[in-house]
């Protein structure tokens, strides 16, 4: 069976469209097809025709769908090389949710709030390093206090802990082999390691070296008193399946990395997006620091809904279909991949009027749709991180917030570009910080505490 049409385009210039211009590729796509096309991409001498989907009604029976026959971790093959092959994210059925029951329960309820005051403290500590009264950029800053985070709460490295900055360091050697459009481009068509001279070897090297790190740890944490300890690898070191079974070594490195990987770059690229916006639209700022100031928490939660929104990390999700499937009238074969298009459909004029403003009151008295809000996915896939990042980018902004007085170093919001598979600020949100704010909620130390 034919699937939708989409771009005539060769498959390797719809690559390159989609690395380098996504957001003008997507929406053309959907001006000229509407909300279910096609995108053909190559790399490494493969093809994949991916079927995009823009509309409520066709995500809500994607992430509905029978989970045998729609298969994301299938889907999410490509980051078997970033993640490795026990991910959550690229594993299905039986396994992976047998992985997903262990994981959760650290990572929600009330062992998630113990974290705040980890969040609260790595977010001071980093606005004390900060310049006054000259441009810098945000996004690095904000890469730092969630990397910090993770490395606490995830980890529970110790602030004398030299594992800790020895983890620090490889993480982001990885990463940074890992992003920019130039490299993703070449680990895309040319996985040769030239001894480590490639973008390819000096990414694999770079990978090799945090899974030694990670063994490592494991090991170190294994051979102390765990029970006492609430970081989630403490925790996921005494989580037991429904047979009695433990984690792997193997199985912990590729949970640990995804959730360094996943819960770090992203968080920190939304909390940089939410400044960006801020700055940018005065009367929004003014109404989520007077919130802050009264310590309600309404302002804050729609800001972060809002910013999710209009500025979502990721574009898509996938799904590769075992067997035929039919969506928005479309007869699907097997072997097709089918992407609900988070970007596009957060763009809707009928469910978001003037989709392309950022209005955080849309959200302060409703809750969102989860066919028409999804910067976490959705179904039994959605992301298993989504309430701690949610949670941490609402305590970093009003840790923020309540210290210093930001201002926007630029005229105009921020473009978007791209790094590895998520959707930056182009400059890294451009800010000057004009010193310190002396109207606090209660929750925040008083201006002795953060040197200014």
């Amino acid at each position: 069976m034919p699937l939708p049409p989409g771009p005539p385009l060769p498959a390797t210039l719809q690559t390159l469209l989609w690395v380098t211009r996504p957001l003008q590729f997507m929406e053309e796509c959907r001006r000229r097809y509407g909300d279910v096309f096609t995108v053909r991409f190559t790399g490494l001498a493969t093809r994949r025709d991916i079927v995009f989907i823009a509309d409520p009604e066709g995500v809500r029976t994607v992430f509905s769908g029978d989970p045998s026959t729609l298969h994301a971790g299938s889907g999410n093959a490509p980051l078997e090389v970033l993640l490795g092959r026990n991910s959550v994210l690229v594993l299905d059925g039986a396994e992976h949710m047998r992985q997903r029951k262990l994981l959760l329960p650290p990572l929600h309820g009330e062992r998630m709030k113990r974290y705040e005051s980890v969040m609260r403290d790595a977010t001071l500590a980093q606005v004390q390093r900060w310049p006054r009264h000259r441009s810098f950029a945000l996004l690095p800053e904000m890469q730092r206090i969630t990397l910090e985070v993770i490395l606490r709460t995830v980890f529970g490295f110790d602030d004398d802990d030299a594992r800790r900055d020895r983890m620090r360091n490889l993480l982001q050697r990885m990463l940074h082999y890992g992003s920019g459009r130039l490299r993703l481009l070449a680990i895309a068509f040319a996985r040769v390691e030239l001894n480590g001279r490639s973008p390819w070897g000096q990414f694999q090297a770079a990978k090799r070296d945090v899974d030694a790190a990670i063994l490592e740890q494991i090991a170190h944490r294994r051979a102390q008193q765990t029970e006492q300890r609430d970081d989630v690898l403490s925790l996921l070191l005494e989580a037991r399946d429904e047979n009695g079974a433990p984690m792997s070594d193997e199985e912990l490195r590729d949970e640990l990395l995804t959730l360094l990987v996943a819960g770090h770059e992203t968080t920190a690229t939304s909390l940089a997006w939410a400044f960006d916006l801020l700055l940018h639209n005065r009367t929004s700022l003014d109404a989520l620091v007077a919130d802050i100031d009264a310590g309600n928490d309404t302002w804050v939660d729609a800001t972060v809904k809002e910013t999710l929104r209009i500025r979502p990390v990721v574009p898509i999700v996938v799904r590769l279909l075992q067997r035929p499937f039919t969506v928005m009238g479309r007869d699907l074969p097997a072997g097709a991949v089918v992407a609900p298009c988070i970007y596009l459909t957060h763009r809707r004029a009928d469910v978001y009027p003037r989709p392309e403003r950022f209005m955080p009151e849309r959200f302060v008295n409703g809750a969102a749709d989860p066919y028409a809000w999804l910067p976490f996915g959705g179904g039994v896939r959605r992301c298993l991180g989504a309430s701690f990042a949610s949670f941490e980018m609402r305590v970093v902004l009003r840790s923020i917030l309540s210290t210093v007085r930001l201002q926007a170093a630029t005229s105009s919001e921020e473009e978007v570009s791209r790094r590895a598979v998520t959707l930056v600020p182009r400059h890294g949100t451009r800010v000057i910080c004009a010193g310190p704010r002396w109207r606090r909620s209660a929750s925040v130390p008083e201006p002795a505490a953060v040197a200014v």
